[in-house]
Protein backbone atom coordinates (compact mmCIF):
# COMPACT_ATOMS: atom_id res chain seq x y z
CA UNK A 1 0.00 0.00 0.00
CA UNK A 2 1.90 2.97 -0.88
CA UNK A 3 1.09 5.90 1.00
CA UNK A 4 -0.78 8.87 -0.41
CA UNK A 5 0.77 12.77 0.33
CA UNK A 6 -0.70 16.38 0.04
CA UNK A 7 1.63 19.04 0.78
CA UNK A 8 1.14 22.22 1.46
CA UNK A 9 3.56 25.48 1.61
CA UNK A 10 3.59 28.20 -0.07
CA UNK A 11 6.68 28.46 -1.51
CA UNK A 12 6.95 26.34 -5.04
CA UNK A 13 10.68 25.82 -4.71
CA UNK A 14 9.70 23.72 -1.47
CA UNK A 15 7.04 21.69 -2.78
CA UNK A 16 9.02 21.17 -5.74
CA UNK A 17 11.82 19.69 -3.49
CA UNK A 18 9.35 17.46 -1.55
CA UNK A 19 7.45 16.25 -4.39
CA UNK A 20 11.20 15.26 -5.90
CA UNK A 21 12.16 13.77 -2.64
CA UNK A 22 9.18 11.69 -1.52
CA UNK A 23 8.81 10.30 -5.59
CA UNK A 24 12.28 8.58 -5.13
CA UNK A 25 10.41 6.45 -1.86
CA UNK A 26 9.10 3.30 -3.60
CA UNK A 27 5.90 3.49 -0.58
CA UNK A 28 4.97 6.94 -1.11
CA UNK A 29 3.02 9.12 -3.85
CA UNK A 30 2.28 12.97 -3.55
CA UNK A 31 -1.03 13.39 -5.33
CA UNK A 32 -1.23 16.98 -4.99
CA UNK A 33 0.45 20.51 -3.05
CA UNK A 34 -1.13 23.49 -2.06
CA UNK A 35 0.00 26.89 -2.14
CA UNK A 36 -2.02 27.95 0.92
CA UNK A 37 -4.14 26.72 4.22
CA UNK A 38 -7.34 27.20 2.27
CA UNK A 39 -6.12 25.09 -0.55
CA UNK A 40 -5.37 22.51 1.83
CA UNK A 41 -8.31 21.73 3.09
CA UNK A 42 -10.01 21.89 0.20
CA UNK A 43 -7.87 19.06 -1.23
CA UNK A 44 -7.94 17.22 1.77
CA UNK A 45 -11.34 16.98 1.59
CA UNK A 46 -11.61 16.37 -1.89
CA UNK A 47 -8.69 13.41 -2.44
CA UNK A 48 -8.44 12.43 1.05
CA UNK A 49 -4.66 11.92 1.53
CA UNK A 50 -3.18 9.43 3.68
CA UNK A 51 -0.86 12.04 5.18
CA UNK A 52 -0.79 16.32 4.70
CA UNK A 53 2.67 17.35 5.20
CA UNK A 54 1.84 21.03 6.55
CA UNK A 55 3.89 24.61 6.62
CA UNK A 56 2.62 26.99 9.53
CA UNK A 57 3.16 30.15 7.74
CA UNK A 58 1.18 29.99 4.88
CA UNK A 59 -1.40 33.19 3.43
CA UNK A 60 -5.38 32.79 3.64
CA UNK A 61 -5.07 30.12 6.28
CA UNK A 62 -2.06 29.32 8.47
CA UNK A 63 -1.26 26.05 9.32
CA UNK A 64 -2.32 25.70 12.73
CA UNK A 65 -6.15 25.94 11.78
CA UNK A 66 -6.09 24.43 8.41
CA UNK A 67 -4.65 21.48 10.38
CA UNK A 68 -7.97 21.69 12.88
CA UNK A 69 -10.29 22.02 9.44
CA UNK A 70 -8.73 19.06 7.79
CA UNK A 71 -9.06 17.05 11.00
CA UNK A 72 -12.54 17.77 11.52
CA UNK A 73 -13.27 17.37 7.83
CA UNK A 74 -11.68 14.59 6.63
CA UNK A 75 -11.31 12.02 9.43
CA UNK A 76 -8.36 9.00 9.30
CA UNK A 77 -6.54 12.23 7.56
CA UNK A 78 -3.10 12.54 9.32
CA UNK A 79 -0.86 16.22 9.45
CA UNK A 80 2.66 15.99 10.22
CA UNK A 81 4.27 19.22 10.81
CA UNK A 82 7.04 20.67 8.64
CA UNK A 83 8.21 24.31 9.31
CA UNK A 84 11.41 27.02 9.88
CA UNK A 85 9.68 27.44 13.29
CA UNK A 86 10.95 25.76 16.48
CA UNK A 87 10.44 27.88 19.39
CA UNK A 88 7.69 26.46 21.91
CA UNK A 89 4.50 28.77 20.85
CA UNK A 90 4.41 27.25 17.07
CA UNK A 91 5.15 23.46 18.12
CA UNK A 92 2.26 23.21 21.01
CA UNK A 93 0.21 24.77 19.07
CA UNK A 94 0.40 22.59 16.13
CA UNK A 95 0.14 19.55 18.52
CA UNK A 96 -3.14 20.85 20.15
CA UNK A 97 -4.18 21.12 17.19
CA UNK A 98 -4.08 17.37 16.33
CA UNK A 99 -0.87 17.13 14.21
CA UNK A 100 0.84 14.27 14.79
CA UNK A 101 4.05 14.59 14.21
CA UNK A 102 6.44 18.00 14.29
CA UNK A 103 9.29 18.15 12.00
CA UNK A 104 11.95 21.41 11.51
CA UNK A 105 12.63 22.14 7.67
CA UNK A 106 16.36 21.65 8.58
CA UNK A 107 15.69 18.14 8.95
CA UNK A 108 17.72 15.79 7.11
CA UNK A 109 15.16 14.13 3.92
CA UNK A 110 15.54 10.90 5.92
CA UNK A 111 14.20 12.57 8.79
CA UNK A 112 11.56 13.39 6.81
CA UNK A 113 10.91 10.00 5.46
CA UNK A 114 10.57 8.34 7.98
CA UNK A 115 8.01 10.61 10.22
CA UNK A 116 5.56 9.56 7.20
CA UNK A 117 5.54 6.53 7.58
CA UNK A 118 5.74 7.01 11.55
CA UNK A 119 2.55 9.27 11.76
CA UNK A 120 0.97 7.23 8.15
CA UNK A 121 1.23 3.91 10.79
CA UNK A 122 -0.76 5.64 13.56
CA UNK A 123 2.15 6.67 15.57
CA UNK A 124 3.58 10.43 16.98
CA UNK A 125 7.02 11.62 15.84
CA UNK A 126 8.69 14.38 17.17
CA UNK A 127 11.88 15.52 16.13
CA UNK A 128 14.85 15.39 18.72
CA UNK A 129 15.71 18.89 17.95
CA UNK A 130 11.74 19.99 19.13
CA UNK A 131 10.92 17.05 21.21
CA UNK A 132 13.16 19.56 24.49
CA UNK A 133 11.21 22.36 23.37
CA UNK A 134 7.53 20.47 24.23
CA UNK A 135 9.15 19.34 27.55
CA UNK A 136 10.49 22.62 28.76
CA UNK A 137 7.32 23.99 27.58
CA UNK A 138 5.74 21.03 30.14
CA UNK A 139 7.96 21.22 32.91
CA UNK A 140 7.36 25.61 32.96
CA UNK A 141 4.15 25.40 32.85
CA UNK A 142 3.15 23.24 35.95
CA UNK A 143 1.01 21.53 34.18
CA UNK A 144 -1.20 24.47 33.24
CA UNK A 145 -1.52 25.57 29.85
CA UNK A 146 -0.04 28.56 28.78
CA UNK A 147 -2.62 30.24 26.99
CA UNK A 148 -2.27 33.76 24.97
CA UNK A 149 -5.30 36.44 23.97
CA UNK A 150 -5.35 34.34 21.01
CA UNK A 151 -6.31 31.20 22.48
CA UNK A 152 -9.49 32.67 23.55
CA UNK A 153 -10.40 33.62 19.89
CA UNK A 154 -12.80 31.43 17.77
CA UNK A 155 -11.65 29.69 14.53
CA UNK A 156 -13.51 32.28 12.61
CA UNK A 157 -12.15 35.41 14.38
CA UNK A 158 -8.81 33.83 13.87
CA UNK A 159 -9.05 33.41 9.95
CA UNK A 160 -11.08 37.08 10.00
CA UNK A 161 -7.75 37.91 11.55
CA UNK A 162 -5.41 36.77 9.80
CA UNK A 163 -6.96 38.16 6.56
CA UNK A 164 -6.90 41.15 7.88
CA UNK A 165 -3.35 41.11 8.88
CA UNK A 166 -2.53 40.06 4.91
CA UNK A 167 -4.34 43.15 4.27
CA UNK A 168 -7.83 41.72 2.78
CA UNK A 169 -10.66 44.09 2.50
CA UNK A 170 -13.96 43.41 4.15
CA UNK A 171 -15.43 42.97 0.85
CA UNK A 172 -12.23 40.59 0.13
CA UNK A 173 -12.95 38.74 3.36
CA UNK A 174 -16.93 38.48 3.02
CA UNK A 175 -16.34 36.84 -0.26
CA UNK A 176 -14.25 34.09 0.82
CA UNK A 177 -16.48 33.47 3.63
CA UNK A 178 -19.81 33.84 1.78
CA UNK A 179 -20.41 36.43 4.46
CA UNK A 180 -21.63 40.02 4.46
CA UNK A 181 -19.12 43.16 4.93
CA UNK A 182 -21.33 44.22 8.04
CA UNK A 183 -20.54 40.81 9.55
CA UNK A 184 -17.00 41.22 8.62
CA UNK A 185 -17.10 44.44 10.31
CA UNK A 186 -18.49 43.08 13.33
CA UNK A 187 -15.96 40.36 13.55
CA UNK A 188 -13.02 43.20 13.20
CA UNK A 189 -14.66 45.14 16.12
CA UNK A 190 -15.47 41.77 18.45
CA UNK A 191 -11.69 41.09 17.64
CA UNK A 192 -10.53 44.61 18.75
CA UNK A 193 -12.80 44.43 21.80
CA UNK A 194 -11.37 40.82 22.81
CA UNK A 195 -8.09 41.88 21.94
CA UNK A 196 -7.85 45.82 23.78
CA UNK A 197 -6.91 46.48 20.25
CA UNK A 198 -8.11 49.60 18.37
CA UNK A 199 -6.69 50.05 15.08
CA UNK A 200 -6.02 47.82 11.66
CA UNK A 201 -2.14 48.49 12.34
CA UNK A 202 -2.45 47.27 15.91
CA UNK A 203 -4.41 43.81 14.77
CA UNK A 204 -1.90 43.29 12.24
CA UNK A 205 1.38 43.42 15.16
CA UNK A 206 -0.69 41.53 16.57
CA UNK A 207 -1.04 38.26 14.18
CA UNK A 208 1.91 38.84 13.40
CA UNK A 209 3.85 38.21 16.58
CA UNK A 210 1.00 35.35 17.51
CA UNK A 211 2.10 33.61 14.35
CA UNK A 212 -1.05 33.28 12.73
CA UNK A 213 0.55 35.31 9.91
CA UNK A 214 3.99 36.60 8.66
CA UNK A 215 5.17 39.81 7.12
CA UNK A 216 6.57 38.88 3.45
CA UNK A 217 10.37 38.25 2.72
Amino acid sequence: MRIKILLADDHDVVRSGLRSLLGQENDMDVIADAGDGRQAVELARTLRPDVVVMDISMPELNGTTATKRVLAESPGVKVLALSAHTDRRFVSDMLQAGAAGYLPKSCAPEELVKAIREVYAGGIYLSPKVAGVVVDGFIRADGQPGATAVAHLSDREREVLQLIAEGKSSKEIGASFHISTRTVDTHRQRLMDKLDLHTIAELTKFAIREGLTELED
